[in-house]
């Protein structure tokens, strides 16, 4: 038989997770993601893949954050029609996420074409709401633990990953007449002992583990976050600041403002109003209350729901109008906006009122992709271009660690070596190359493991490896 495993997305990069398994019977591709950051990298969005579409029988999604589930309304537009496979909270949030990202593909083309600062004519999104809505629909849900028979000797089954709400990380078996090849991918690996979400389980026995490296070359850093926050957030609203966060609408816009409430509650920071603009985090703030019951969450601390996470002085803001009015708005008082990434949405308009005045604060509260503008600040740009035009950086920002969803190097080791056997062979994938190649070196030196860190497009024969 023929069994391959192919690599079209999160291979030399940290986004458009997309892999393609082929048992010469069936093919199961996992996550269909965005690819984001440089322009080389979107510019793989438009690209056709190079397989049909149509050819794939199942697709496997192990969580709904857009670089992985982002590219499924225009996977479906180009020929996919089989069923896609997920959890029940992961489909909740897809419905939120995947319209979204296809409203602001709109409404970033509509704005563009008005403006003219496009090279295109006219600007074109990606797909639309209705795509997005064709893709919903062939959505099937699954419990955690659940053996699932995709026929031809293809059964999986969801994993906690501990990520984010719904998350899974995938075990796949494959009938072979030698036994069964049995795979792991990873999707996006959580971190431990974090409020909002469980430990990630271990990893079952498998030949072939395909695991992330977003953080495969550096730690977290484990200083308090009370440390890190405190002084800035002091300082900028002494100077009647704003302080802009960027977030990612799951998982860290709420992680965020339950802290920033603690720390005013305690005291410890002036009240001041928080103003969270970002439809999906207030609807995905109604999911994480829902799943409460179902062991997806830590319950200790969300045990009272909604209130606990958007108290007093929180004010929700889902609508256009009232998304604009905040930029007339003085500080001090605290802006969440998605995207975390500052890649597109309502945080770049947030950005351009208020980067080029001294008394405010830009907060990086997560990862910050190559060729995105949070990178950008990271790396001492002090012009950011937003909307065809450049905008000065007056303002002060801080990239604060300790709240990402992602495990880090050490708990990615920790993750691979709680498995009960080691894998014949490691992919290692969804990181950056220098990040995905420090990963594998450890992985060979700490256990002894065989490491791939596959290309772009790249495809490999697995029967070898099993013999």
């Amino acid at each position: 038989m023929t069994l391959r495993l192919s690599f079209h997305g999160g291979a030399g990069t940290v986004t458009g997770s997309r892999h393609l398994l082929d048992t010469g019977r069936r093919r199961v591709q996992v996550d269909a993601g965005l690819f984001q950051g440089l322009k080389s990298l979107r510019e793989l969005n438009w690209r056709e893949p190079p397989y049909p579409a149509s050819s794939v029988d199942h697709l496997l999604l192990t969580h709904a954050h857009i670089d992985h589930s982002g590219f499924l309304p225009r996977f479906v537009k180009n020929g996919f029609r089989g069923p896609i496979h997920c959890t029940a909270a992961t489909a909740d949030l897809a419905k939120i996420l995947l319209k979204d990202s296809a409203r602001i593909q709109e409404q970033d083309a509509r704005y563009a074409n008005k403006k003219g600062y496009s090279r295109h004519r006219p600007a074109l999104p990606l797909y639309t709401e209705e795509d997005a809505d064709r893709a919903l629909r062939l959505l099937v849900t699954h419990p955690k633990g659940e053996d699932v028979d995709l026929g031809e000797g293809v059964s999986f089954r969801f994993h906690e990953a501990g990520h984010i709400l719904g998350s899974g990380f995938l075990g796949v078996s494959v009938d072979r007449p030698g036994g069964p090849a049995r795979f792991t991918f990873s999707g996006d690996v959580g971190r431990y002992d974090m409020p909002l979400h469980l430990d990630p389980d271990p990893p079952p026995a498998a030949d072939f583990l395909v695991v992330e490296s977003t953080y495969g070359n550096r730690l977290h850093d484990h200083d308090p976050l009370e440390v890190q926050l405190v002084k800035p957030l002091r300082d900028c609203f002494l100077r009647g600041g704003v302080a802009l966060i960027p977030s990612f609408a799951v998982g860290r816009a709420q992680q965020v403002t339950l802290i920033l409430r603690e720390l005013m509650n305690d005291g410890k920071l002036p009240e001041v109003p928080i103003h969270i603009d970002s439809p999906m985090a207030v609807n995905a703030t109604k999911l994480y209350s829902k799943y409460l019951d179902e062991h997806h969450l830590d319950a200790e601390l969300l045990e009272d729901g909604r209130s606990r996470l958007f108290p007093r002085e929180v004010h929700l803001h889902s609508s256009v109008d009232e998304s604009k009015a905040l930029n007339g708005l003085d500080g001090p008082r605290v802006i969440v906006s998605s995207s975390g990434m500052m890649t597109g949405g309502r945080i770049l308009h947030h950005l351009k009122r208020r980067l080029p005045h001294r008394e405010n604060l830009v907060l990086l509260v997560g990862y910050q992709a190559a060729g995105t503008r949070g990178r950008k600040l990271l790396e001492g740009h002090r012009r950011l271009r937003i909307h065809g035009e450049d905008w000065p950086v007056r303002c002060e920002f801080l990239s604060v660690s300790g709240l990402s969803a992602h495990a880090d190097r050490d708990e990615l080791l920790r993750w691979v070596g709680s498995a009960p056997e080691p894998p014949k062979a490691v992919f290692v994938v969804h990181g950056e190359p220098e990040s995905a190649q420090a990963l594998a070196f450890r992985l060979e030196q700490d256990q002894g493991l065989k490491t791939i860190v596959p290309r772009l497009d790249e495809e490999h024969e697995l029967e070898p490896l099993l013999a």
